[in-house]
């Protein structure tokens, strides 16, 4: 009959080892009676298997084996007999022990005393763990605070480096569209007065054709009555 169940060890019913090692209900029973069939033995609740970690750890073989599951079943028992005499190794020394305590009541005394002194000294060593368990908590503790500071100040700096950038880029493209207006304004004025230029050139220009063709006209006029004098006096 087994008895290497732990203390507080947790058992799983058929169920919960299924959703355990993600196979079905029927298998973890195929599994439970191939074992059983070599000899391996389990916690039994009335007639329903009771499982333990070491249970699963043997279904988990059977799981996952590649030979024949009589073959890995046979190691798994054999497995499982030679931790069964260990555990009654175990006992018997245990049970010895306590047979083995004298009867005197002044040596009784004496390895109470003893025990006592351990006692004490182990209580002693485990308040001074349980103070640096504290110390560090309170180290850890004030490294998240400060980590947390550290990351606020970070994230403050970044936000601020950030919206100088967007003010500066903001500025810099008002400054942009500024100078664009401007250059767009002195393109039109100039264009402007090119135009007016070119006006004012052609207005002098009709006006000089215009005066040379009056200038040729009179020179015309003024030639032929020069002629009509001179052909006046041979007449004569």
């Amino acid at each position: 009959m087994r008895h290497d169940i732990q203390p507080n060890e947790r058992s799983y019913t058929t169920k919960e080892v299924a959703e355990e090692l993600g196979i079905a209900t029927p298998t973890v029973r195929k599994y439970g009676q191939v074992l059983e069939r070599n000899g391996y033995e389990f916690f039994k609740e009335r007639d329903r298997r009771v499982f333990v970690q070491s249970d699963i750890e043997s279904l988990i073989a059977l799981r996952d084996t590649n030979r024949p599951l009589d073959d890995t079943a046979k190691d798994l028992v054999e497995q499982q007999k030679k931790k069964l005499e260990q555990s009654n190794d175990t006992q018997v020394t245990v049970s010895a022990q306590y047979d083995e305590l004298p009867q005197d009541p002044n040596q009784l005394k004496e390895i109470l005393t003893v025990l006592a002194g351990e006692f004490a000294a182990a209580r002693e060593t485990n308040m001074q763990l349980r103070n640096d368990m504290d110390q560090l908590k309170t180290t850890v503790a004030r490294l998240q605070q400060d980590h947390h500071v550290i990351s606020s100040t970070i994230g403050n700096s970044a936000q601020k480096t950030n919206s100088k950038i967007e003010k500066l880029t903001e500025q810099q493209h008002g400054y942009y569209e500024t100078m664009l207006e401007q250059e767009k304004e002195k393109n039109e004025f100039l264009q402007k007065e090119l135009q007016q230029i070119r006006e004012e050139q052609k207005k002098e220009w009709r006006l000089q054709n215009d005066f040379n063709k009056r200038l040729e006209t009179t020179i015309k006029k003024r030639k032929g009555h020069y002629w009509d004098k001179l052909f006046a006096l041979f007449r004569k």
